[in-house]
């Protein structure tokens, strides 16, 4: 059931069967976002926050409000930075909600399938190594990304140093979620594999963030300087002119 979720006994081509993975209230969707941006060390978010009761409800609309405040705020970014411009004319960048959505979604769906596909080869080769679902790992990819929404919305104050601040620290927030939540299932594993494992979700994790600001709020160069006033024709050309009909 949506690769061993083991949740639901309906057919696949059933409605029952996708309204099992939206079976959540809003209070669960809460506790979870809180969860997610609250790290405990010890605590597995799987364990603590999911129960055996994975969604794909908060991860998705996690994803289409990260999507929707990256693009958003990107192209606000962008029209602050040029607002005095003379030469600027504002054209919203529609564009950007389509790359977000891409990056966003493609990174909430094929990260966690690759790392459910390596951990269940790491099971089959070794057999200590236990797993988690296809669809928990979704879950818990989804709903750490939610600390990358209001970070997206702060990334619009145009101060370098404080948007790669926050990118620390969303990284860091949200990577914690994900090491206590896999770190328990890989360290049985051999030492390099275990710490390898950990660092490349880590890794993954901090490319999305930093690939997002490098792209949607990147530093808008200037074409013009407000204290640089317009050249302006100097004595010289008149005194040539003046010179060369004197000589004719």
């Amino acid at each position: 059931q949506l690769l061993s979720g083991e949740r639901t006994t309906a057919s696949f081509w059933t409605f029952e069967y996708y309204q099992s993975f939206f079976n959540v209230d809003t209070l669960q969707v809460l506790d979870r976002i809180k969860g997610s941006v609250l790290p405990f060390p010890g605590r597995s978010f799987v364990k603590h926050h999911l129960r055996s009761n994975p969604d794909l409800y908060g991860p998705f609309w996690i994803c289409a409000t990260l999507v929707f405040s990256m693009a958003v705020s990107g192209n606000l970014y962008t029209f602050l930075a040029k607002m005095g411009d003379p030469q600027y004319h504002y054209r919203p960048q529609f564009h950007k909600g389509l790359i977000s959505a891409q990056a966003v979604f493609c990174y909430a769906w094929l990260v966690p399938l690759c790392v459910w596909g390596f951990l269940q080869w790491r099971r089959g080769s070794e057999h200590q190594v236990v797993g988690y679902s296809f669809l928990e790992t979704v879950c818990v990819y989804g709903y750490s990304l939610s600390i990358y929404i209001p970070t997206s919305v702060l990334w619009i104050i145009p101060v370098q140093w404080l948007q790669w601040l926050l990118i620390l620290v969303a990284v860091a927030i949200s990577g914690s979620v994900l090491v206590l939540t896999f770190w328990p299932v890989v360290r049985d594993d051999t030492k390099v594999t275990a710490v390898a494992t950990v660092i490349a979700i880590v890794l993954l994790h901090a490319l999305l963030a930093i690939g997002c600001k490098l792209y949607f709020f990147q530093t808008a160069e200037r074409t013009w300087s407000p204290t640089t006033p317009a050249a302006t024709p100097t004595g010289n050309h008149s005194t040539l002119l003046t010179r060369t009909a004197v000589t004719h």
